[in-house]
């Protein structure tokens, strides 16, 4: 009897989507932290946190199915490295918050165009191969990247505030969500647009808790506030460990 591949990422449930806005607001505040608290320098946090990130995913690559804690482990370094890189590319060298915007805008889409060339599908429900997981992780990369040049766009050059932003990509979200559900919206698209929107959504509620009062937060810091959304990821994750694992027909 033929042995059915087994998915290598999780499925979209609500434990999904809460892990992954936990994930990227502690990536904001994990990766300011590192840099700025530290005292470290986006360069070597970048360098750094990259090192650490190669490590996750050949983890990651190692399995052969949906594991919780190496999943979740990627998901939340790479959502550090991603604003990583366009911190980077903003501070260190200069390049405007638009142009960030859309280069990675223009690298997400053509991730997305070789991905169906070579598989002529673009489901998440079937990365059974490295090749296709390798487009997936490269996918994520550019989504947590671009999703941190609209929030930053958003938030400091249209001079929203950390508030605002959170706001207004919340009720983006939440008319992708209804679209889906009620419009018959195509679930792939709802999918990876729900995905980039996220990254701003949680990066702003972050900065508010993290950044100090004249800076527009609320002065809790970095150090509790990525601890607390840490403390809900790992107790989310461990749930997930505990339930059977799915097995191959």
């Amino acid at each position: 009897m033929r042995t059915a591949s087994v998915n290598r990422v999780p499925d979209v449930t609500p434990s999904f989507w809460l892990i992954k806005l936990m994930a990227v607001t502690m990536g904001e505040t994990a990766a300011d932290y590192l840099a700025v608290n530290l005292g470290l320098g986006l360069t070597a946090t970048t360098l750094l946190m990259s090192a650490v990130l190669i490590a996750a995913l050949v983890w990651q690559f190692g399995q052969r199915r949906y594991v919780p804690r190496v999943y979740w482990t990627a998901v939340v370094l790479i959502s550090i490295v991603g604003t990583l890189v366009t911190d980077n590319l903003v501070d260190n060298f200069g390049v405007a918050l638009s142009t960030t915007f859309w280069v990675f805008s223009a690298a997400l889409a053509a991730t997305f165009a070789l991905w169906f060339r070579s598989e002529r599908t673009l489901s998440i429900h079937e990365v059974f191969t490295a090749r296709r997981e390798t487009f997936y992780w490269l996918a994520i990369l550019f989504t947590f990247a671009l999703g941190t040049a609209a929030g930053d766009l958003v938030a400091e050059r249209f001079g929203m505030g950390y508030l605002a932003t959170g706001i207004l990509f919340g009720l983006i979200i939440a008319s992708l969500a209804f679209g889906y559900f009620a419009l018959n919206l195509g679930g792939l698209w709802a999918f990876w647009l729900c995905y980039i929107f996220t990254r701003p959504l949680g990066a702003s509620f972050g900065d508010l808790l993290s950044q100090p009062r004249e800076y527009g937060g609320m002065g809790f810091g970095a150090i509790p506030t990525s601890l607390g959304f840490l403390a809900v990821i790992v107790l989310t994750v461990a749930v997930l460990t505990l339930r059977p694992a799915p097995r191959a027909a």
